[in-house]
């Protein structure tokens, strides 16, 4: 499935080297981007859309869903864009409440599968441009310290001997942790994922703002473990963290990481610009230059060796249609707030 190791980095400094000149930089006007990734990647994004097209992007980092939170708040005066990056259950959920604009790319066909499903699902409103699976973080040398084996399966975590030592995103904030909460109730039906929830909360020492928070505190030992998309550790470990990832041997779901324009835009151009340009491999080749190892949805984007191999996954068959309905993500959180959140650990 993998190609040559590093092959990012060509395209990358290619990517880099696209420099506007002077004459296209004037006058092409700016661009509200609301950016659900890591900050690196945010950046990156940012500043090589800005020289290689001249277009100033104005980019706001949020959580998936405090995104949505936004853009709803904003519905009646768009003040974004365009939104990059989280999972895609709430971009679902964004394009149900009319918030964002019907773009058919004609560069859909160059797309994996999953990336064009989440086009058609939403009628168009969105796409998928990144993918990973949801998994398990932990810190080998806290687990060996304490002679214990690393979880890989769901039941495993619900150990008592992990109590105080896993850390969860909150699913009102993250996108990953209602990924974690629905991905749950397919594989086991709603009520034994809310039993199952409530013997995972007396273990659980915080429920994070951010998806990423957690397997950061793990790498830096502050938790023994987290649930994280699992393509969150590699960049961890290269900064020499004891930081390692399993995905449950019951079956996973995966995030599809979308983008959306928003319905409202005041730069409907400059907006098609950049969202063709995010699905261009050149574009997608950065995340792993700034050490993100997402599945991009470009089939022509080469891919790193620490890129999760998807055939090795045990993956559900995962409704993004029906878990990105806003009554439904609205009712699996509220009954996480109710039966869950509110208990003592």
């Amino acid at each position: 499935m993998h190609t040559t190791r590093y092959p990012w980095a060509a395209i990358a400094l290619a990517a880099l080297s696209t420099l506007a000149t002077t004459a296209q930089a004037q006058g092409s006007g700016q661009l509200n981007v609301i950016c659900s990734v890591q900050d690196a990647w945010c950046s990156m994004i940012a500043t090589t859309f800005t020289r290689s097209t001249g277009i100033k992007v104005n980019m706001v980092k949020r959580g998936s869903g405090e995104a949505l939170a936004q853009l709803i708040a904003e519905r009646s005066n768009p003040k974004t864009d365009v939104w990059f990056g989280g999972t895609g259950d709430p971009h679902i959920q964004a394009a149900e409440l009319d918030l964002t604009l019907e773009y058919k790319s004609p560069s859909l066909g160059q797309l994996h599968g999953w990336a064009q499903e989440q086009a058609r699902q939403s009628a168009y409103r969105t796409v998928g441009v990144y993918s990973g699976p949801l998994g398990f973080g932990f810190n080998t040398e806290l687990l060996a310290k304490k002679k214990l084996a690393a979880p890989l399966c769901w039941k495993d975590l619900v150990n008592p001997a992990f109590k105080g030592e896993l850390q969860v995103a909150n699913p009102s904030s993250s996108g990953t942790a209602y990924t974690m909460i629905a991905t749950l109730v397919q594989l086991m039906g709603e009520d034994k994922a809310f039993d199952y929830l409530k013997e995972l909360h007396r273990n659980v020492s915080q429920y994070t703002r951010s998806g990423t928070g957690p397997i950061k505190a793990v790498a830096r030992g502050e938790a023994m473990l987290s649930i994280s998309f699992v393509q969150d550790a590699p960049g961890e470990q290269m900064q020499g963290f004891a930081v390692a990832t399993s995905t449950p041997c019951e079956g996973t779901g995966a995030e599809v990481g979308s983008m959306s324009i928003i319905k409202g835009t005041r730069s409907l151009d400059n907006a098609k610009r950049f969202y063709e340009w995010a699905l261009t491999p050149s574009a997608q080749a950065l995340a792993v230059a700034v050490k993100q190892f997402h599945l991009q949805s470009n089939k022509a984007t080469p891919l790193d060796s620490n890129v999760p191999d998807f055939k090795k996954i045990k993956f559900i068959n995962y409704d993004y249609a029906k878990y990105g309905k806003t009554a439904e993500r609205k009712r699996l959180i509220e009954r996480w707030e109710r039966d869950v959140n509110s208990l003592s650990r």
